[in-house]
């Protein structure tokens, strides 16, 4: 079957899509950048793909005709605090006139359990986008599920940075919210399984797992797995914002996502039939079977995808393009250079920088910095790194984004996502001659940028010389 996954690069998307290659299907990958599809090269070599911004005008002849399912992943939450249920619906919108030019015959998406009547802006927005996909001209089959558990979904690594970081939580009342948490493994089956299934067309299903938790008390289990006790202590006085700014300081999230999350967490989200469980003979995993295999895939290193990769996470834009031509004028540089004996030794040091591995010199600096820039609402060294190896463009790397990962050219272009009174790139190339050169690039807004620039020049002598010197190091 051919299909159509929107979505590809996002969480679920690169979960879904080597489950639908193994299953014989012929995939198009919808994505706004081809470069940010972070797929290895047989994955690659074995899609094809189609570059569309669902939010811009039409587009006629970009789909291919001969498409006969179509997976809807697009979410525009973690993008706005304000209007990103609009983008949802003109989303939706355009996606139902692409498909009208293919032969699609299914249209499958995943929402989230909307039977509470009094439903957050972030489930009024998911139902929304349901209303509209049930007015193509196609059959729709919903998934409607609740909080999704799995090594780098959004959720999971919540829980996780709050269990991890405080061991004693003063925590408002929305964590005694009822929710019934479900596995990423379970929802990648159900999605796979409804796919071409007439019993399931033109119907919406609630998935979850076998248990209705609170929030307290998932993040009981979390800790109880992982050997070690959380005391948990709810106020009644904490307003969303303050919620929201908790979540912000403490966890990887994001200020915009924790915003929408909170909006959410006030809401019941528990799942009325298991309809769908009978249907496809499935039977989901416990919350504690979640986790545990959530771990298997952290420590094995094998994490797929993570929510910190999404563009939302940082300040980046949607459009890769716009930064990945270094500026020549204007701008301020801190240029090194050293002879290296190993150039391929070298160039996997470059590939594993930052994260956990840190930046060869100074990392306590790093750090300090990283914390500034959290407090000033910037991201910080909160998202490390998906992969402990390998980087694909687009991929978060702490405060930086991956604009280009040339491995083969022995290339590496970051861009700067702290808060900075004007842009900033930091390169790594190896030349033909096996000399590293390390440059960072700063364009300035004004005198603020430049006066910020010649206040650091002191530390960036002692941080960029000692970092080139490290990873030269074999």
């Amino acid at each position: 079957m051919k299909i159509l996954l929107t979505g590809a690069n996002g969480y679920i998307g690169m979960r879904l899509l080597p489950q639908l290659l193994d299953k014989g299907h012929e995939v198009v990958c919808a994505v706004r950048d081809r470069k940010r599809l972070s797929v290895d090269p047989e994955t690659l070599s074995r899609v094809s793909i189609v570059e569309v911004d669902f939010l811009d005008d039409y587009k006629p002849n970009l789909m291919p005709a001969d498409i006969e399912a179509a997976y809807y992943l697009i979410h525009s939450m973690s993008s706005s605090t304000t209007d990103f249920d609009e983008k949802e619906a003109v989303s939706a919108q355009t996606f139902n006139r692409y498909m009208k030019d293919t032969q699609v015959q299914q249209v499958i998406y995943l929402s989230g359990i909307v039977n509470d009547k009094d439903l957050s802006k972030h489930l009024r927005s998911r139902k929304n986008v349901e209303d509209i996909l049930y007015q193509g001209d196609f059959n729709v089959t919903v998934l409607r599920a609740g909080i999704i558990v799995g090594s780098g979904s959004s959720s999971f690594e919540i829980i996780r940075d709050l269990c991890e970081k405080l061991p004693i939580m003063i925590t408002p009342k929305w964590v005694l919210t009822k929710t019934q948490p479900i596995a990423i493994r379970d929802v990648i089956n159900f999605l796979t399984g409804v796919l071409g299934n007439e019993k399931t067309y033109n119907d919406s299903f609630d998935i979850g797992g076998p248990e209705v938790l609170t929030y307290k008390a998932m993040l009981e289990q979390y800790a109880k797995v992982r050997g070690f006790k959380v005391a948990i202590y709810t106020v009644p006085v904490m307003t969303p914002k303050l919620s929201s700014y908790w979540l912000y300081f403490v966890t990887s999230t994001s200020y915009k996502l924790a915003m929408n999350l909170v909006d959410s967490m006030k809401m019941e989200v528990v799942a009325k039939d298991n309809r769908l469980q009978q249907i496809l003979g499935i039977a989901p995993h416990t919350y504690t079977e979640a986790i545990k295999m959530a771990f298997v895939k952290i420590e094995q290193n094998l994490v797929i995808s993570s929510w910190k990769d999404s563009m939302v996470s940082g300040r980046m834009s949607k459009n890769l393009k716009k930064f990945i031509q270094v500026p020549k004028y204007g701008v301020l540089k801190d240029e090194q250079q050293i002879k290296v004996d190993d150039p391929d030794r070298v160039l996997e040091r470059i590939w594993k920088i930052g994260g956990d591995t840190g930046w060869y010199y100074a990392n306590w600096l790093w750090k300090i910095r990283g914390i500034l820039d959290k407090f000033t609402g910037g991201v910080g060294l909160r998202r490390g790194r998906t992969h402990p190896d390998r980087i694909y463009a687009g991929d978060s790397l702490d405060f930086w984004r991956v604009l280009l990962a040339d491995k083969k050219n022995k290339r590496l272009l970051l861009f700067a996502e702290m808060k900075l009174p004007g842009e900033a790139w930091l390169e790594f190339k190896i030349d033909e001659n096996n000399v590293l050169h390390q440059t960072a690039t700063f364009r300035p807004r004004g005198l603020k940028g430049r006066l910020y620039w010649y206040s650091i020049v002191p530390f960036h002598f002692f941080i960029f010389g000692g970092m080139i010197r490290n990873i030269a190091k074999t």
